[in-house]
């Protein structure tokens, strides 16, 4: 288990909890839920509330590349991030609603279809 370099990091297609676990020199663990709790600011945490019977919770992380590099760095501004959080909020939300009215629209259609 090494430790990446910034030029791998970015050259990575996806970015995993391990790879960046690996890079910061903490465990994935601690990445995942310094995410959720919006305390490690490299990327997105979502929760996916659709239930999956296996599984009590779900959650989703998009970890972008610049952002874990700057934050390894001690280059991220917070107020920057935060002015992202809050543009990448806004869209999740969107997409969002959009998901609930495409499931509106389908239930719909397969009641008329029944």
């Amino acid at each position: 288990m090494g430790k990446y370099t910034d030029a791998e990091v970015r050259n990575f297609k996806k970015i995993t909890l391990k790879i960046a676990a690996d890079y910061l020199g903490i465990s994935q663990n601690a990445v995942g839920i310094g995410m959720r709790n919006n305390l490690l600011p490299i990327g997105l945490a979502i929760h996916n509330e659709e239930k999956d019977r296996r599984f009590s919770e779900s959650w989703s992380y998009h970890i972008i590349a610049e952002r874990l590099i700057a934050y390894n760095h001690g280059n991220i501004s917070e107020v920057h991030v935060q002015n992202i959080e809050k543009g990448l909020d806004k869209i999740v939300e969107e997409f969002s609603s959009l998901k609930r009215e495409l499931l509106f629209i389908l239930s719909e259609n397969e009641e008329v279809e029944n």
